[in-house]
């Protein structure tokens, strides 16, 4: 909204030339969303705590000490971080930009479904929320509806195709089956956030390191001279996706804030679904979603160690980890909450260099 009301004005005054600048605004984006998330933390911390009685409900066959450290501690802080996201991304983003609409349209998307979920639960007073099948269908619709608009967004050769890390000229042509494709990422990446999300500051983190990477992608990508320059396949437009992803990492330092341990408040499906399906909305759009699995590895393997772990359980009866996702597994092993918390972000931090490494770079 700044963006298209005074960047218009820099040809008649130098000074609001500044606002054309793409990393100006991705700082600026940074900053507002992390002001904004800081200033409004405590007042609707103070508003869960008082309307959800009793805060998240937590599972019994979870980890013990969940039960006694956890218990009480209000959820659905995700909509602080959709709050400072969207609002400074409408402030600072060129408005005129498809992409920065189609992102947008699955983050609310699946933020929403994550506030029934949250919201279900809560006033139920259970772990069950909105049913898994349903929430997959409505991922997908939403998922889908982004795909396609995203498809027609994207320049020949690349509308319906697949982009492999290290090779320029190799487009693996997928048609019609590339939204399906491309849904499949948002809604993959929506839920291995999901379940990354289990202790005190362990999601948020990752999350902010995969949202750098990608806001760096995006900003080589959607400029010709870099893009060429360094061997990348150029995306006419996908730059404005570094001011959202700028956005993102503001608005999730704020509330980092909150969510350090012992957390104040839980990001909840309402936070994991959205920041989920954001980072794949972007890895779409810019071309790189098998790069997305590299630097978002931590929530692939996290996810893995649930799907092997139901997989041999219906079929041995035994289970391959002391519990899943991964990170309850180190908690049964006598692991203490924050050695696990800041060794995942370690590893977070290793694949976002690898993801990196992947680019094809001269």
């Amino acid at each position: 909204m700044i963006f298209n009301l005074l960047a218009p004005l820099a040809d008649d005054f130098q000074l609001f030339n500044l606002f054309r600048y793409l990393t100006f605004r991705a700082g600026a984006a940074c900053m507002t969303a992390l002001f904004l998330s800081l200033f409004l933390g405590p007042a609707l911390i103070r508003y869960l705590r008082a309307t959800q009685n009793g805060g998240q409900p937590i599972r019994e066959d979870g980890p013990q000490s969940h039960l006694l450290t956890k218990k009480g501690t209000p959820t659905m802080g995700g909509v602080l971080i959709l709050l400072g996201l969207v609002v400074s991304t409408l402030l600072w983003a060129d408005l005129r930009n498809g992409y920065v609409w189609a992102v947008l349209l699955v983050t609310l998307g699946f933020g929403a479904l994550g506030f029934a979920d949250d919201w279900l639960k809560v006033t139920k007073r259970n772990t069950k929320g909105v049913s898994g099948r349903h929430k997959l269908i409505a991922q997908g619709l939403v998922g889908l509806a982004a795909a396609i608009w995203m498809m027609l967004l994207l320049p020949a050769p690349l509308d319906g195709t697949l982009a492999l890390p290290f090779f320029k000229e190799l487009l693996v042509p997928l048609g019609f089956a590339f939204p399906l494709l491309a849904a499949l990422v948002m809604v993959g990446a929506s839920n291995a956030v999901n379940l990354t999300d289990g202790l005190d500051g362990l999601a948020i983190v990752p999350v902010m390191i995969a949202g750098g990477v990608f806001a760096l992608i995006s900003y080589l990508v959607g400029n010709r001279v870099f893009a060429d320059y360094l061997q990348l396949h150029f995306v006419p437009g996908t730059g404005e996706l570094a001011v959202f992803l700028s956005a993102l990492i503001g608005a999730g330092l704020g509330f980092l804030w909150f969510n350090a341990p012992p957390a104040k408040v839980f990001m909840g499906d309402t936070g994991s679904l959205s920041i989920g399906g954001a980072l794949g909305a972007v890895a779409v759009a810019t071309k790189h979603e098998i790069v997305l699995a590299i630097v978002g590895g931590l929530f692939v393997v996290e996810t893995l160690s649930v799907v092997i772990q139901v997989f041999w359980f219906k079929r041995t009866g035994r289970r391959v980890f002391l519990m899943a996702p991964l990170h309850h597994h180190f908690e049964k092993k006598g692991w203490a909450e924050p050695t696990i918390v800041i060794r995942f972000w370690i590893i977070a931090m290793v694949l976002a260099l690898v993801g990196l490494s992947t680019l094809k770079i001269r």
